[in-house]
């Protein structure tokens, strides 16, 4: 059982930065696929980023490349995101996903695709 813990989110004003943490608990952390997504209220979750296990390729929705760099530090067990150039319609529920892999290659950008969950961190960008 691999457990996800978000940090980092809070109220930042548009074209501001935020670092988000997501600290897992699994021994084995270099063997999960990671990603991230968001939800906002009255809309689906959706896919904001990814990134395989070693060597750490990473995805991104068109929303956000070139603003939002995710990453993984898997001798602390934990995958970041860093938020620049934010905007109001970033605003939502961020949350980590986990998915153990054979495949140095597998990632998704389906919710589906993950088994492991963090309870989420909250972002607001005011305008």
């Amino acid at each position: 059982q691999v457990q996800l813990v978000e940090s980092g989110g809070g109220l930042v004003q548009a074209g501001g930065s935020l670092r988000l943490s997501c600290a897992a608990s699994a021994p084995t952390f270099s063997s999960y696929a990671m990603g991230w997504f968001r939800q906002s209220p009255g809309k689906e979750r959706e896919f904001v980023a990814a990134i395989t296990r070693s060597p750490g390729t990473t995805y991104y929705a068109d929303s956000v490349k070139g603003r939002f760099t995710t990453s993984r530090d898997n001798v602390q067990n934990t995958m970041y995101l860093q938020m620049n150039s934010l905007k109001p319609e970033d605003t939502a529920v961020y949350y980590c996903a986990a998915q153990v892999v054979y495949s140095r290659t597998w990632y998704s950008r389906s919710s589906s695709g993950y088994q492991y969950w963090g309870q989420g961190t909250q972002v607001t960008v005011s305008s």
